[in-house]
């Protein structure tokens, strides 16, 4: 195993094994490629740092999941054939991206604990934070103010993020890909941890019902991480994918 340069280094990964690579791994967002080094033990595939983790530079630009499946596209002149696609949360809503872009390119899909849909939750910010918005707009704060407010709500993932990729990752939270699912024609194997609280079952129960070759299965006690909570599920799935 050892990180190698690609696209003239857009992009830093991990390669796995000594033989043509068979599998492409997306981590999830925060993380970098070497949360797939359990899964991929024995196989031989490329797990990149996707732009803006790890050892790979940040987009220049705004970019949402589908401008990062057109960047990741480029690794696919590495595989002698469609490779399976495996994507972990953030990852996977780039390897769904670029399934339905490219689909004489990769092979079978396997995803966990991926925000595929956005389920409708009814919540409302604060009205602490819906007031300091208003006085925002009204003049009577500062944009620095109201900053501090957001990251002071935001999510972990938000509250660690800064500059294009704090702005990237407010693009793809409002990302839903029923239009991408239903345009997957090959096998999609979906693997979720019953007790992932960031993305819970329900989503991979909705996005089953829009894909036309799918199967899912549930993990008991295993987390949102299943790549390293569970390895073995996941590479399990990808040596059926390979066969």
């Amino acid at each position: 195993m050892a990180l190698r340069s690609f696209l003239g280094g857009d992009i830093f990964a991990e390669v796995h094994g000594e033989t043509a690579p068979e599998v492409l791994a997306l981590h999830g967002w925060g993380r970098r490629g070497n949360d797939f080094n359990a899964v991929l033990e024995g196989l031989s595939g490329i797990a990149p740092d996707l732009p803006g983790f790890g050892a790979s530079p940040a987009p220049g630009d705004v970019i949402g999941a589908d401008a990062y499946a057109d960047i990741v596209a480029g690794l696919l002149d590495s595989f002698d054939r469609p490779p399976v696609l495996v994507g972990h949360s953030f990852g996977g809503r780039v390897a769904v991206c670029l399934t339905a872009r490219y689909p004489e390119l990769v092979g079978p899909l396997v995803l966990t604990g991926v925000p595929l849909i956005r389920l409708e939750t009814g919540r409302r910010p604060p009205a602490a934070y819906r007031f300091a918005k208003w006085l925002n707009q009204v003049g009577l704060i500062s944009d620095e103010r109201l900053e501090r407010e957001k990251r002071n709500r935001g999510s972990a993932d938000y509250r660690s993020a800064s500059g294009v990729m704090r702005d990237i990752l407010v693009k793809v939270v409002n990302e839903s890909y029923e239009g991408q699912l239903a345009r997957i024609t090959g096998p999609v194997q979906l693997i979720w941890g019953e007790a992932d609280t960031e993305v819970p079952v329900s989503v991979a129960e909705a996005a089953q019902a829009l894909i036309s070759d799918v199967s899912l299965e549930i993990l008991p006690g295993v987390g949102h991480f299943v790549p390293v909570q569970a390895p073995e599920a996941i590479r399990e799935a990808i040596k059926k994918a390979l066969r």
